[in-house]
């Protein structure tokens, strides 16, 4: 079973480009977990989704046109799927602040199959002058208590635009980022958190070194010099690591400032 997971940063401006369905058609996910669709379903016209038909689609969107948003195309009928962050964490983890309400933000998405949970998120940034960290305090633990709430059931995968790289070798440019948004103490210690829980970074179980990202700025040939950031993972509990059997990036899947993530599991 292939789960992909990718930051399309406007799921209309990759399907515009002819980039979508040569993705698909490839690598053949059988669940697809999206972020930063940048679109209700209804703006998406019925061709598409009747040319995407073998994928059930589960659109997650923001309540502002144009903005954030997630979805799960799969391939699988999921027997639950689940929009948002649950009501009680909502108001245990207090999830907005002067720049809006992330939980009208369409940020996470969570499909339940018969052996596992697949969620996906969106992870607010925390902006260049750092005035969102606060609420990344309060965003980080809230997913992850509900992942752990799921995990408690069934084992959890969850994927998505985590917003953050983790340590040294998941940037390029470490010591002239450090401090900065995406590589703080605050943020990294979000991620710090989830290894704790028992979580595992799937990508980390095969390759220990370096130079692989999945973001790249759109400026300077960031992307063609692979000056770039590891802020997309596929993470899952710790009692499905003996059937991960690959976990990758794929920088060659252009459409996006961002590339997929992937994991293979044999269920």
């Amino acid at each position: 079973m292939k789960i992909y997971s990718w930051n399309v940063n406007g799921i209309r401006a990759v399907e515009k480009k002819g980039l979508l369905e040569p993705f698909l058609r490839e690598h053949q996910p059988d669940v697809l977990c999206i972020q930063e669709t940048k679109a209700q379903e209804e703006q998406v016209d019925g061709q598409f989704l009747e040319k995407y038909g073998e994928y059930e689609q589960y659109w997650h969107s923001a309540e502002r046109k144009g903005y954030s948003g997630t979805a799960i195309f799969t391939k699988i009928p999921p027997e639950n799927v689940v929009f948002g962050i649950p009501e009680d964490l909502k108001h245990k983890y207090e999830l907005d602040d002067t720049y809006g309400d992330t939980t009208k933000e369409g940020r996470v998405t969570t499909a339940e199959f018969e052996h596992f949970y697949v969620s996906t998120v969106y992870t607010p940034n925390a902006k260049d002058d750092l005035s969102r960290i606060p609420m990344r305090q309060h965003w980080d633990p809230a997913y992850l208590e509900y992942m752990q709430r799921l995990n408690e059931e069934k084992p959890v995968i969850y994927c998505g635009d985590f917003n953050v790289a983790h340590t040294e070798i998941d940037l390029a440019r470490p010591k002239p980022n450090a401090g900065k948004k995406g590589f703080t103490e605050e943020e990294r210690s979000g991620f710090d958190a989830m290894l704790a829980a028992g979580f595992v970074d799937t990508f980390r179980l095969f390759e220990k070194a370096g130079g692989h990202y999945t973001w790249w700025s759109q400026m300077g040939g960031a992307r063609a010099r692979n000056v770039g950031w590891r802020i997309d993972y596929v993470m899952v509990a710790e009692a499905l690591v003996p059937v991960v059997k690959r976990a990758n990036i794929h920088p060659d899947v252009m459409g996006s400032d961002h590339s997929p993530v992937s994991v293979e599991i044999a269920l």
